[in-house]
């Protein structure tokens, strides 16, 4: 049976110039891949073989790159628009996603089990579940609690914590949804999928999260990005080496 992935492939990546004035962000070189090149590897490994790209900075590259995707092992269609629709309103402009799917960001760097996601999500019978991450904050500085004010001029304090550690739980910027959840999405509606996600809860929709504490890099993040290369090898091009991908050189000449 066939699994759908739609990932979001048309930020800009304006975070990463001016790396992204002539890549998009995602055929950014990661080692000797580009991080798009990880990502559909690693889908069509766990099952998913129709995968669409939701492209818009630069289209005509990743277009150039993935083709149909029978390189890869896989079927690939593009969604393309010249406007901006938001996260959540490039998934509603997708046709034909008819059933459960994946639907992730373009530049993230994982070893999720993207087929553990996307069980736990049918078992579950969510609209929509995240994937999530612990991050730590470290935070350099002591922190005070305050009480309230005193008599005279100083306020005194309730508790002292020396440079403590905040813990959130994170979105991954990956979901599997249920086709149900674009019906709160108006056409042609320009929308994000944190604001759907609100719009979900409020509308008594279960929403669901499944944890993961393995790697995740959100290659967005300059910092995250140049963790990537230490971790996988320098960029090509950038640090003496061959480039590996160079979708530039064998694009057509325009006009």
């Amino acid at each position: 049976m066939s699994r759908t992935a739609v990932i979001l492939a048309g930020g800009k990546g304006s975070r990463l110039g001016p790396y992204t004035t002539v890549l998009p962000k995602p055929l950014l070189p990661v080692g000797d891949r580009a991080i798009l090149d990880r990502i559909v590897t690693q889908l069509r490994t766990a099952g998913f073989d129709e995968i669409t790209l939701a492209v818009d900075h630069l289209a005509r590259l990743v277009k150039i790159v993935f083709g149909d995707g029978s390189e890869h092992g896989v079927r690939i269609r593009y969604s393309e628009s010249d406007s901006p629709r938001g996260t959540a309103g490039a998934l509603k402009a997708v046709a034909g996603l008819e059933s459960p799917f994946i639907a992730m960001n373009g530049d993230i760097l994982t070893d999720l089990d993207y087929d553990a996601l996307y069980e736990a999500h049918l078992a579950s019978g969510n609209a929509l579940t995240i994937a999530s991450h612990r991050r730590v904050v470290p935070v350099d500085y002591g922190v005070l609690s305050v009480g309230a004010g005193g008599a005279d001029a100083t306020t005194p304090i309730v508790d002292y914590d020396e440079k403590p550690e905040i813990r959130y739980t994170v979105s991954m910027g990956i979901y599997a949804v249920s086709p149900r959840a674009l019906s709160h999405i108006g056409t042609g509606e320009v929308l994000d999928v944190p604001e759907l996600i609100e719009r979900l809860i409020a509308a008594g929709e279960p929403v669901g999260s499944f944890p993961y504490d393995g790697l995740w890099l959100d290659i967005g993040r300059s910092e995250d990005y140049e963790r990537a290369i230490d971790e996988y090898g320098p960029q090509p091009g950038v640090h003496g080496e061959a480039v590996a991908l160079d979708p530039i050189a064998h694009a057509p000449a325009s006009g």
